[in-house]
């Protein structure tokens, strides 16, 4: 699999929501099949279903968030696909996981700028699903009226996923489950993610992910150039937080926080268990000497322990068809020089692409390749 394209965008959340769905119309429509396909087959909704929740979680967005809905309802246009649709891309999560749900696993990484080499705020993740969404899968750049850019892992009609904005805000997600969550009328995740990447502050962000009706669980591991981070384990009406230790915050797909819910991929998500103590142990050497770099979190992320399920996870053959679970993409944060690095999988024998956010809006903007695999196995 080859790294992602970029596409960026300027003008209103509108305008940009259009030029989005335009240039990426053929891969809107792949997308929702896949996941028109996944919804009925796994969750048992309909198309009359899908387009009623849609509707749903239009309003929803409205209300979370006018630039959201704004973008969306662009997308939708300039792909020629009913909002509805695009809208239920975007709770996915939500959808998938009400009923039942698959195995999912990501491993994610912030580092405080007292323990890098650089003094930077560093921040990453392996982003592991289903393969057959990496080629629909891009690196999304936008700029509004006002000069605020966000440059996100976005699958098509979906407007976020892992990403960095121009305030020097990065947010990585992992999807967590538990027994509070349900459907209905509430933020779905994807939205707070986009939340977060919209958010000026850390104050801000917090705001976006904690003071809104939730409906499903997920973690947010949140960082900036400020020099802070802090991971968010939210569920509906209920949230927890976990804080650096020796410079360090590591997570992956279990509640780490003592909440009162029962979690739901603790026993079943691939090593969850291990995963973040596995990159603790990988990291912390460099950690307390204040002299971690990029690369020795790049290697991290290609650490094979418990292959095929460690932190670079690897397709397990013994898993049916379709139902197939890998480190799509890799994404590690420069938070201080707004870069963001990105490899495809297998991220073990791929070099990282370094987008800077700065750059990524001139016309013919090409990527930097760095951490060849030989560099950095």
């Amino acid at each position: 699999m080859t790294n992602p394209p970029l596409i960026a965008v300027e003008g209103t959340y509108e305008e940009m929501g259009a030029e989005l769905g335009r240039r990426t119309s053929e891969l809107v429509e792949r997308s929702v099949e896949t996941y028109l396909r996944r919804f009925r087959d796994e969750a048992g909704l309909s198309g009359r279903d899908v387009l009623r929740w849609g509707g749903v979680y239009l309003d929803v967005a409205r209300r979370y968030d006018g630039r959201i809905a704004a973008m969306l309802e662009g997308l939708a246009a300039g792909a020629g696909r009913p909002i509805e649709h695009i809208t239920a891309l975007n709770a996915r999560t939500e959808m998938l996981y009400g009923t039942g749900y698959r195995d999912e696993g990501c491993t994610s990484v912030a580092v405080l700028p007292k323990h890098t080499r650089t003094g930077h705020t560093l921040l990453a993740q392996n982003w592991d699903w289903h393969p057959e969404q990496g080629p629909v899968t891009f690196l999304l750049a936008t700029r509004d009226t006002e000069g605020f850019a966000v440059i996100t892992l976005a699958e098509a009609g979906m407007l976020a996923k892992s990403g960095l904005n121009s305030a020097g805000l990065g947010v990585c997600a992992n999807l967590l489950v538990s027994d509070r969550d349900t459907g209905g009328d509430g933020v779905p995740y994807h939205y707070l993610l986009r939340g977060v990447l919209q958010s000026r502050t850390m104050s801000e962000a917090h705001r976006k992910a904690l003071d809104v009706p939730r409906i499903s669980s997920g973690n947010l591991l949140i960082a900036d150039a400020g020099g802070e981070a802090i991971d968010l384990e939210v569920a509906p009406g209920v949230f927890g937080t976990l804080l650096p230790q020796d410079g360090l915050i590591t997570h992956s797909n279990h509640f780490q926080c003592a909440l009162p819910l029962v979690d739901r991929k603790a026993a079943t998500s691939a090593l969850t268990l291990l995963r973040p103590t596995r990159a603790r142990h990988l990291l912390e050497d460099a950690a307390a000497a204040r002299t971690l770099e990029l690369g020795d979190i790049v290697a991290a992320l290609r650490d094979h322990y418990s292959h095929p399920d460690g932190i670079c996870r690897h397709v397990n053959p013994e898993v049916e068809k379709g139902q197939e679970v890998a480190s799509v993409y890799s994404v590690v944060m420069d938070l201080d020089l707004r870069d963001l690095y990105i490899a495809a999988h297998p991220p073990c024998e791929r070099p990282y692409e370094r987008w800077r956010l700065d750059d990524v809006f001139t016309p013919g903007a090409k990527p930097e390749v760095h951490f060849e695999r030989e560099q950095h196995a």
